[in-house]
């Protein structure tokens, strides 16, 4: 058989048959007095499993390596491997649906999408227009990268839901303009901090601000340096709490 007769008989292009040759992964046929590759039938079963290997998802490598062990049993494991793999995006793909039938049930928001969890956490608070409070919404946002996020914001709830909420958004909110010495931060960061109950501290991910400093320092950039203070001490308090929890 001739290289494009063999490509038609497994059903995959000459460019993949020439690719296989050229990393090792399909022997080279020898060649006939006229310099044309000549495949035989073994060339052809070998060229079908590769096909049918990477059809179900395994790399060229795995490929290779499941081609190498002639008794089979390194296929019975990369294809374990390849199973767990599946049900991993089967999970994300149920996840991402949520989030879609989240979207299409309810009003979109500027800060769409959101997380199913997210998303109702953010409408059992109350309304409000305070600056600080539409920051916070876009660090809770930001919580959607980070593993535990949603066990975050189940916390979060009964928080949510306290009136004495905003009062605190509208303190924070009075510093904007204050300089990092003012009187007020020490009493604001205090109520703040009491204000976080321990199911939350006992659920906040290792994430961004306990492992990464370079999160932290974007974090505190991102408020004027009298509110800036303000969360610095949250944070420190934050985290002494967190280190005795896990004493």
């Amino acid at each position: 058989m001739r290289i494009g007769e063999i490509a038609a008989l497994v059903g995959v292009t000459t460019r993949a048959v020439r690719h296989y040759h050229h990393i090792g992964l399909l022997p080279e046929p020898v060649r006939r007095s006229n310099g044309y590759r000549s495949y035989t039938l073994r060339h052809a079963v070998l060229l079908a499993r590769i096909r049918r290997l990477t059809e179900l998802g395994l790399s060229l490598d795995e490929v290779r390596d499941v081609l190498a062990d002639d008794a089979g049993r390194e296929l019975a494991e990369v294809l374990r491997e390849l199973d767990a793999d599946l049900a991993r995006q089967e999970q994300e793909i149920r996840r991402r649906r949520e989030v879609l039938a989240d979207l299409l049930a309810g009003p979109l928001t500027p800060d769409a999408p959101l997380s199913p969890a997210l998303s109702a956490l953010l409408r059992a608070a109350p309304g409000t227009t305070s600056r600080s409070a539409a920051k916070d919404r876009e660090h809770l946002a930001l919580l959607e990268t980070v593993e535990g996020g949603e066990a975050v914001y189940d916390a979060l709830f009964p928080l949510s839901e306290d009136p004495a909420l905003l009062g605190l958004y509208e303190r924070l909110d009075e510093l904007e303009d204050a300089a990092p010495d003012d009187p007020r931060i020490a009493a604001l960061a205090e109520d703040m901090a009491a204000a976080v109950p321990d199911e939350l501290i006992a659920v906040i991910p290792a994430g961004p601000g306990r492992s990464n400093p370079g999160f932290s320092e974007a974090l505190l950039a991102d408020y004027p340096p009298a509110q800036a203070e303000v969360v610095r001490r949250v944070m420190t308090d934050l985290a002494a709490r967190i280190e005795r929890s896990g004493a």
